[in-house]
């Protein structure tokens, strides 16, 4: 029977051919089984090329209806044929992630380790998008465990990416190096950490992960999960030895970056090991680049300690552990920021209270004496502005004080926003500013 439609194919004129393909595309389109069967069976060609040289199979692949894979599949389709751009059906079942595709495609004898361009097999792309059932089946059919693409990337790598821990457990099973090194110098337990799945990387820890590693620019794993926000593991890797004093490459230290998250749990994991509450952040290792035109880089970071940090992102139960635990809440930092200035930034009222009470004084300045009035007042409108101005006005925080160029908070109020002056007047009239403080 394929023999003679092999022939009718070659007498057909070009037209009909034509039509066949569009028969196909409409019906994978529609994912009509029965009008793919009877496009096929009035001579269609289940190889024919379509746009960007896509096959018929690929596309129905992409239906991820099984059904429409096995006609094509019964009536010849190629499982290895790829596109322009070299991916195969096999890669596209495993992004697409139906393992009865991949099963079925395998079946068909589509090539295990048929990478792309890039280097990528179907068993690294069924390990981040696919499910256990697919890398076993891969497997099975004599998939390279330890396959690496253009950027040395493994499946294993692949799975702890997506945090997949069936697939995970099945490289790991195949015999998955669970300490293999990318040319970037990533491990699969660096890409657990950005998974943000803490039990991907609890997995690989079991399995016998190097905890020590460091990847690209000396990063720790611990300082990878604080990037990546990945607490859990953060506070796993803690208890398990990591340094609690090393400086990040924006210098600051895990309780700095714990704090400023306020991340409870783990400042006290990092306090019991050994954490100084009051430990200064470091110099900055990333280079700014600007442009003379358009902009000026950034002034140098003042050293902090972490309850300055916790207060400046406005985290009041972090600020509150931090001081229990011994942090010095009259700190002072070299441009002059005390915790009320720190907090003043923080855009948290209940911060900016304890703050205030903690530090003492509303009317706290820096060296260029600027306030948190004068903060507030030349900053951006935010919805807990009104609140934040009734703390510092039920504290006595005057509007009257001058700056360094002699700029009160109300006159610098002049050029701000219209949303802020609205708020500011509402608690800071112009005409009576020290005697409203003083009402509330």
């Amino acid at each position: 029977m394929r023999r003679l439609l092999a022939l009718l194919m070659v007498l057909m004129p070009l037209p009909a051919l034509a039509r066949g393909a569009d028969a196909l595309s409409r019906a994978i389109a529609d994912d009509d089984v029965a009008a793919l069967a009877a496009a096929i069976a009035a001579g269609a060609d289940a190889n024919a090329s379509l746009d960007y040289g896509e096959t018929p199979l690929a596309r129905a692949v992409e239906t991820q209806d099984p059904a429409l894979v096995d006609v094509l599949l019964r009536a010849g389709a190629k499982a290895d044929l790829a596109d322009a751009l070299g991916v195969t059906p096999l890669l596209l079942a495993c992004e697409r992630g139906d393992s009865a595709v991949v099963a079925a495609l395998l079946a068909a004898k589509a090539p295990a380790d048929q990478a792309n361009p890039d280097g990528v097999t179907p068993l690294a792309m069924c390990a981040r998008h696919s499910d256990a059932a697919a890398v076993r089946a891969l497997l099975a059919a004599g998939a390279a465990v330890e396959s690496a693409d253009t950027r040395g990337q493994t499946p294993l790598m692949w799975a702890a990416s997506a945090g997949r821990l069936g697939a995970m457990a099945a490289l790991l099973g195949a015999g998955a190096n669970v300490n293999r090194v990318t040319t970037g110098a990533f491990t699969p337990l660096f890409f657990a950490l950005a998974s943000g799945r803490p039990e991907a990387v609890s997995a690989l820890i079991s399995a016998g992960a190097d905890v020590q590693h460091r990847g690209p620019e000396n990063t720790s794993a611990l300082q990878m999960a604080l990037y990546q926000k990945n607490w859990a593991a953060a506070e796993e890797l803690v208890r398990l030895g990591a340094d609690v004093a090393e400086l990040d490459r924006e210098g600051h230290r895990p309780l700095h970056v714990a704090a400023a998250a306020g991340q409870g749990a783990l400042i006290a994991a990092l306090l019991e090991k050994g954490a100084e509450a009051d430990a200064l952040s470091g110099p900055s290792k990333i280079t700014w680049v600007t442009e003379a035109n358009f902009g000026i880089a950034p002034p140098p970071v003042q050293p902090t300690t972490a309850l300055m940090m916790a207060a400046k992102a406005g985290q009041a139960d972090a600020m509150w552990q931090l001081v229990r635990a011994g942090a010095d809440e009259h700190f002072v930092d070299g441009a002059g920021v005390n915790l009320v200035l720190a907090a003043a930034q923080g855009r948290d009222p209940t911060a900016l209270t304890l703050a205030i009470e903690l530090a003492g004084d509303a009317n706290a300045a820096d060296l260029d004496k600027t306030t948190a009035l004068h903060m507030l007042a030349g900053g951006p409108f935010f919805p807990e502005l009104p609140a934040m101005l009734r703390v510092l006005a039920s504290h006595g925080a005057r509007a009257d004080i001058p700056n360094a160029t002699g700029k009160t908070a109300l006159q610098v109020l002049t050029d701000g926003l219209a949303t802020v002056q609205a708020a500011f007047h509402e608690v800071y009239p112009d005409k009576a500013p020290a005697a409203l403080a003083q009402a509330h």
